[in-house]
């Protein structure tokens, strides 16, 4: 009885606290990802919030590249060589950029990527 207690109890523990939330979304960012498509953002931008927002658990699956080390709100060298100038700003793999948040319906269109 015991037994049966304890891998219950676990069970229970690792439903509620361990497990990996799963979006819906993780398909679509994947195949954004593998699209090449990236965003450029900042960690105290909020439009970039916003954009992150919108994917949810999923935007950890989004090629990310983060302007503005932590804690500072200056732009790294990698952002002022991608010419990026406000933030967020996405990048596609045909060379066109967009700025500002985007709806998943939009990123969708530019990446070929279906929403769920």
């Amino acid at each position: 009885m015991a037994i049966v207690i304890a891998v219950v109890a676990w069970a229970v523990y690792y439903f509620a606290f361990y497990r990996k939330p799963v979006s819906t979304l993780d398909g679509f960012a994947k195949c954004v990802s593998k699209s090449g498509a990236k965003m450029y953002g900042a960690w105290w931008c909020p439009h970039c919030a916003d954009q992150k927002d919108l994917f949810g658990y999923a935007f950890q699956y989004v090629n990310y590249v983060e302007c503005s080390p932590a804690g500072q709100k200056t732009e790294n060298e990698t952002c002022k060589k991608a010419g990026v100038k406000n933030f967020p700003t996405w990048q596609f793999p045909d060379g066109s950029r967009a700025e500002g948040v985007l709806h998943l319906p939009v990123l969708g269109d530019k990446t070929g990527c279906r929403l769920p």
